[in-house]
This record gives C-alpha cells, sequence and structure tokens, in this order.
C-alpha cells in the first residue's frame, strides 16, 4: 500500500518542500530510505521504528521502501521524521488516507515517541502557507515561531500518537502560551552611552550612523574607548520593524541561534566575530548552506574590533555586502545568494602598538606602518561612510574631576543611551515616511537615483562637494556616501532641505586625508 504525507527540508535560507512517499509490500522486513537524503535522514530509520513502536502502535514487518521527492533536492536534517512516521502508519493501514492531505508535518521523533522542534521552523511554516497548505502539525517548543505566519493553523503535538489524532482529524494540542509584552522596544538595555566621558565627535558619529544605519570605522590608539563606543550602539538603535523581524528570526532560526519558545526576535542582532574568523566564517559557504556573520548580522550590527588583525581576504569578502546588502556564495557544490544587509563597525589601532604619532613611546618601522596601512585597502574604506579618529581624553589636574571629562564636556558624558535613541527614532520614523514606497527604510540603502531625488544640494553644498573632489578626497561612490551621511544629519536636525551645513558635517565625519595621516604617522 502507498501512501504520502507533506514535509520540508532546509536548503540554505529556503525550506524546500517534500512529499514523503512510503510503499508496503511483502517480503524480507527492510526500510529502505531513498532520495537523496543525508546521515541525519537515513538514520531516521531507526527513530522513526522505535517511536511508532513506544507510541502503542505496530510496525509493519514487511518490505518499507521511503522516498523523498523530489529526488535531486538535498535532505537534510532530523525534520523528515515526524511526516516519515505518519506516512508509514498510513501506508501500514493504521491511519485513514488521504486526510491529511493538506498537512505538512515537521519535527524530530524521540525513541519514545516524543515530537521534538527543529531549527528553521518559521521558514517551514512560511513554505507550507506558499504551498497551500493549511495545517502545519509541530512540536510546543516552536509552535509561536510557527504562529507568525498568518493563514495557517499551527497543530501541537507533543507526541506521535497526538500527531496521528491530528491527522485523522482530531483536536491539536494548546498552543504555549505567548511570552510576557516585553519593553526591550521601548526602552534600552545595556551598556548606556552615559558612560562615555567625552568623545564628542565619536558620540556624534554613532547617533548619526544609527539614525542612518551607516558604516564606521573608529581610529585610535589603544583604551581611548572604541571598544566602548561600539559596544553601546545597540541600545540606540531603532526597533525592528515586522517584516525586518520576521526575517532576522528566520535567519536566526535556521542558524540554531533562537533558543525554544523565544518567538519574534525583537532586537536588532550585533555580531562581533574574533579577528581570528576566516573568510568563510565571515561570510558563509565554509560547507552547504552554513551561514556567516554578515547574514547573522542582517538588519543589525557587525562590529569587527582590530580590524587590521583580520586576515586581508576576510576583510576584502566584505565589499560586496558592504555594496548591495547581499552576499553570493559560489562553491564547487552549491551556490546561494543570501541576504546581508548590515552596519559595519570597525575598530582599530592607527598602527601595530597603537601609538602612532607619539615619538617617545612608537616603536613601529616604516615596513610595519607601510604592513599596517594595506591591511585597510582603499576601496574598502570608501565604503565606510563614517571616519572617526578617537583621541585620547587628558586630564587637567589630577583630583579635579574624573579622567577624561573636562569642563566643556559633561554635557557629553552625561548624554544617555535613551536620548540618543530617541534622536534617532525621530530620524528613522522621518526615512519611513520618505521611502514608504521604495521598498527600503535608511537613507544609507538609497541607490544613486534616490540619493539624487531626495539629496538636492544648495549651491554651497555643491560647491563643497566639487572643491573635495577636486582636491581628490572624495570618489564618485565617497560622494554619493557623503550625500547619504549629510541627508542623515539633516534628518536628525529635522530639516526637510539638505543644507550646505548638513554637507560639512558629512565631510568632517569622512577624513580621509586625517586617517591616512594617523595610520601613517
Amino acid at each position: 500500500m502507498l501512501a504520502r504525507a507533506h514535509s520540508f527540508t532546509i536548503e540554505g535560507l529556503e525550506a524546500r518542500p517534500v512529499i514523503v512517499e512510503v510503499d508496503i509490500r511483502t517480503g524480507l522486513p527492510a526500510f529502505t530510505i531513498v532520495g537523496l537524503a543525508d546521515a541525519a535522514v537515513r538514520e531516521a530509520r531507526d527513530r522513526v521504528h522505535a517511536a511508532i513502536l513506544n507510541a502503542g502502535y505496530e510496525f509493519p514487518g514487511r518490505r518499507i521502501t521511503a522516498n523523498l521527492a523530489p529526488s535531486d533536492t538535498r535532505k537534510a536534517g532530523a525534520g523528515l521524521d515526524l511526516a516519515i512516521a505518519i506516512a508509514v502508519l498510513a501506508a501500514s493501514g493504521q491511519l485513514p488516507h488521504p486526510a491529511f492531505d493538506n498537512m505538512a508535518f515537521f519535527g524530530e521523533l524521540a525513541l519514545d515517541g516524543q515530537v521534538r522542534a527543529c531549527q528553521g521552523t518559521l521558514a517551514v511554516a512560511q513554505s507550507a502557507r506558499a504551498a497551500s497548505l493549511t495545517t502545519l502539525v509541530l512540536g510546543p517548543e516552536r509552535a509561536r515561531e510557527a504562529a507568525l505566519v498568518d493563514g495557517l493553523r499551527v497543530a501541537v503535538a507533543e507526541r506521535l500518537e497526538a500527531a496521528a489524532r491530528i491527522a485523522c482529524g482530531g483536536p491539536p494540542g494548546r498552543l504555549p502560551s505567548a511570552p510576557r509584552p516585553s519593553t526591550r522596544q521601548n526602552a534600552p538595555t545595556g551598556p548606556d552611552l552615559a558612560d562615555i566621558a567625552g568623545q564628542q565627535h565619536a558620540v556624534r558619529a554613532l547617533v548619526v550612523a544609527a539614525a542612518g544605519g551607516h558604516n564606521v570605522l573608529l581610529v585610535g590608539p589603544p583604551g581611548t574607548g572604541k571598544t566602548m563606543l561600539a559596544q553601546r550602539l545597540p541600545t540606540i538603535l531603532p526597533p525592528l520593524s515586522r517584516s525586518e523581524a520576521i526575517e532576522v528570526t528566520r535567519i536566526h532560526s535556521i542558524a540554531g541561534q533562537l533558543d525554544a519558545g523565544d518567538g519574534l526576535v525583537t532586537r536588532r542582532p550585533f555580531r562581533a566575530p574574533h579577528h581570528t574568523a576566516t573568510t568563510a566564517g565571515l561570510v558563509g559557504g565554509a560547507h552547504h548552506g552554513s551561514l556567516g556573520e554578515v547574514v547573522l548580522a542582517h538588519h543589525g550590527v557587525l562590529f569587527l574590533d582590530e580590524l587590521s588583525e583580520f586576515s586581508r581576504h576576510a576583510i576584502e569578502a566584505l565589499r560586496q555586502p558592504l555594496e548591495d546588502g547581499r552576499v553570493a556564495i559560489v562553491r564547487a557544490q552549491h551556490a546561494a545568494v543570501y541576504p546581508a544587509r548590515f552596519m559595519l563597525v570597525g575598530a582599530t589601532n592607527p598602527c601595530p602598538c597603537g601609538h602612532a604619532g607619539e615619538v617617545e613611546r612608537c616603536r613601529c618601522s616604516e615596513a610595519d606602518l607601510a604592513r599596517h596601512r594595506r591591511k585597510l585597502s582603499g576601496p574598502l574604506l570608501d565604503r565606510i561612510d563614517l571616519l572617526v579618529h578617537v583621541a585620547p581624553q587628558r586630564a587637567a589636574r589630577a583630583g579635579r574631576r574624573p579622567i577624561g571629562v573636562g569642563p566643556d564636556e559633561r554635557a557629553v558624558a552625561q548624554t544617555t543611551s535613551a536620548q540618543a535613541r530617541g534622536a534617532v527614532v525621530k530620524a528613522r520614523e522621518r526615512q519611513l515616511a520618505r521611502f514608504a514606497d521604495q521598498g527600503i527604510g535608511a537613507n544609507a540603502h538609497m541607490d544613486v537615483k534616490l540619493v539624487r531625488q531626495y539629496t538636492g544640494l544648495d549651491a554651497r553644498g555643491e560647491a563643497m562637494l566639487c572643491s573635495a573632489q577636486e582636491r581628490g578626497l572624495l570618489s564618485v561612490r565617497g560622494t554619493h556616501r557623503t550625500m547619504r551621511v549629510a541627508r542623515t544629519v539633516a534628518d536628525l536636525n529635522g530639516s526637510e532641505r539638505v543644507r550646505a551645513e548638513h554637507v560639512a558635517a558629512a565631510l568632517a565625519f569622512r577624513p580621509e586625508v586625517a586617517l591616512g595621516s594617523a595610520l601613517a604617522a
């Protein structure tokens, strides 16, 4: 007898539909799974066998063949266990068929018949809805994640017996209660900007970057607060929109970065890989379907501390995602395109010892300085919107005031993340209203056409940009990025028009000559 059940397998960021066909015939007892299955799927034979028996059903003592169609699609993971078990029960006459033709089954089976949740539940739910299936049967741990998809009935099954009952038209288990409403979207959590003593220029740069989604590079000696500044950036970022939150949840669910029961992700990702990370670790592709840090940072922040210590190949691999907001992985056995729209925040020392410009302390040779400069190529720096030199804060006199806080810097030191976030959210709201029909949500995502449309400059502003280009300070790409930053500065100031002072502020955040001097001093 032949029976079929619907399920899904995860491939990259997609959930591919799989039809589980089970045929049972007389012959020597055997259980064969065909259809380009990986080791985890092939091992389902033993899990399904034990789960069916421990659930109180009879396991057929005949020849069983399970085909996973389409046969040219790789099947990976244990999520097919439940569908295989249901199809075996139906093919052996223990369940009516085709009573569950409009259902999908997704879950791993424990040996005692318990249904366990699997990674990628949200992607599976979205694909089930797109395939016009009405019901998704799965374990309770990630049921709330699947319930984020509108128009799909989520049926909770704690055990195989419950899944069989649902397949026969019985009631599902109770959906886990929703987590208590969180205030994380309305109030920043974690380290506060108020902890930063001084560094007015750098604090302002962080606010501008968060308001427009721009890339930032912090350059300065050790101990000047570069890492402290970057770690406080998440507390001033705007909340995720629902569509962004679903994208982030989908990615982190597939990558196994979500705890069971987390539901919708509400905070923007903040990824901070170690400087020994490989190129494959940053952009993905280490093996089939692997996701890199740039993908996990989608709609969030990728912080690369000690940027100059990363390998040259790894840093240069960031060019495409920084420019296009996506990363294309091409390997001998597979190719995939993943979303990678993130803010890059880098921190680096001006030289290997970190004290360039201080004659008494710096001991770097010319060769050391040249090697250090080559780590950060011109094309990569051209994709950075805000280049900030973080200078050491000097104390006026011992015992007078906290180190790093001068008499004119107290207001900056008291700037809180809540205050900065309020300004950032207002600026983002202006951008969302402006780009309502464009499919983007931040100034950093504007293409050349949108830059020209929404960043009309006055005569003084045009003259300033032309002068910077003539002196070789800006490339064409750098000019467009400067205009995007100027648009963000205008949004922070509540101005509909980009004025000369906004362009001047944007140019102050692109000190290519100053950066080159800092790295070479």
